[in-house]
């Protein structure tokens, strides 16, 4: 009885972290705006905080980074387009399904894109790792 109570609670977990709405409103931001992004983005420098990564491209534009994140492995696009000038992707794990959310936005002076984490507190660095992989496809 105790396993069977505790299969079905992760069950029950592991379908929330799938399944969960995704609220554009949230995280259909944009990155500058965000509390995450740095006072001083360096250029083409991915900034790594705990739960959250950015990268500022200047020489990049948001076509170039739609494919390449349309292309990643459990991404799709949650909001926004190239003409709106900001996109928004989710990207999931491969095992559990954990969300993380990915906006880009366009302006005159380049691409900035934000990477944050949906559930807990650390990412363990994928979302740098994934704007580092991100920035090699340019």
């Amino acid at each position: 009885m105790t396993i069977a109570a505790f299969l079905l609670v992760l069950a029950g977990l592991f379908g929330y972290i799938r399944f969960a709405p995704s609220d554009v409103a949230r995280w259909h931001i944009d990155p500058a705006s965000s509390a995450l992004w740095p006072q001083a983005a360096p250029l083409n420098d991915v900034q790594a905080q705990i739960g959250s990564a950015t990268l500022y491209l200047p020489d990049a534009s948001l076509a170039q980074v739609d494919a390449i994140a349309i292309a990643t492995p459990h991404t799709t696009r949650l909001a926004g387009n190239v003409d709106e000038g900001r996109i928004t992707w989710i990207t999931r794990s491969a095992l559990w399904g954990f969300p993380d959310y990915i906006t880009a936005q366009a302006g005159p002076d380049g691409v900035r894109i934000l990477g944050r984490l949906r559930f807990g507190k650390s990412d363990m660095g994928v979302n740098a790792a994934r704007l580092r992989e991100w920035q090699s496809k340019l």
